[in-house]
């Protein structure tokens, strides 16, 4: 199946039999590390965005708080 890459709309083949959430991809035109972030359909999204980091970030605290 084919994504396109947020970063320069360009098409990534994944296969996506052999494809988990969390996964990371790079993409062959502008090299930007992305992560599989939805299976059905497939949706990338850029490792160095800030909402990732965010993400990342609200998950830590989740974890603090227990």
């Amino acid at each position: 199946m084919a994504a396109v890459c947020p970063e320069c709309d360009n098409p990534i083949l994944i296969d996506d039999e052999d494809v988990e959430e969390g996964e990371t991809v790079q993409c062959d035109e502008c090299g930007a590390d992305l992560e599989i972030v939805a299976v059905d359909p497939i949706e990338l999204v850029a490792v160095d965005e800030p909402a990732y980091d965010e993400e990342d970030d609200l998950t830590l605290d989740d974890e603090d708080e227990e």
